[in-house]
């Protein structure tokens, strides 16, 4: 596999997207009092959001890298309940 194949994983329109989202997101909790939780959570939405579009749209095209995806996606829930648990 050359280096090509990582860039075909992420559909074209995903990157863009996420970038444009993330500038007024990012703004606001800079500069709204309070709101530096919605930049954090943000942040932290946009990987796990590329993992379930990589999980779904790769899933006819290359098994394992989906598999891959869901695993990551399976693993951050994972987290995510335990950190419920705890505190």
């Amino acid at each position: 596999m050359t280096g090509d194949h990582e860039t075909r994983i992420l559909p074209a329109w995903l990157y863009p997207l996420c970038f444009w989202l993330a500038l007024p997101t990012l703004l606001v909790s800079v500069l709204v009092p309070g709101w530096q939780a919605v930049g954090v959570w943000f942040m932290m939405a946009v990987p796990a959001f590329a993992a379930l579009v990589v999980a779904v749209t790769q899933w006819r095209h290359d098994r394992r890298v989906s598999v891959a995806a869901f695993t990551a996606l399976a693993g951050l829930a994972l987290v995510i309940g335990v950190r419920q648990l705890i505190g």
